[in-house]
């Protein structure tokens, strides 16, 4: 089985014009360490900034008409900042 496909590490897949779907097992906390419930082992993690269950996708990226690509944008750079 490839990487990508291992039982136990989490997956996340960007989806075009969407959220990032996170699916396998992982934690998730805020900026201060306290852990964010997520509920179950597949969320959708809001990418348009507009949803109201942020950091949960709520659909609002649909009205809004946000823009991403599935994979990684070009002209962006490589390094974080």
């Amino acid at each position: 089985m490839s990487d990508a496909g291992r039982a136990d590490e989490a997956q996340i897949t960007p989806y075009r014009d969407g959220p990032l779907l996170v699916r396998g097992p992982f934690r998730m906390t805020d900026q201060d360490g306290n852990e964010i419930a997520a509920g179950r082992e597949t969320v959708a993690l809001c990418r348009c900034g507009k949803s109201r269950k942020r950091p949960f996708c709520d659909g609002t990226h649909k009205l809004i008409r946000f823009q991403a690509p599935s994979g990684r944008e070009e002209g962006r750079a490589s390094g974080v900042s």
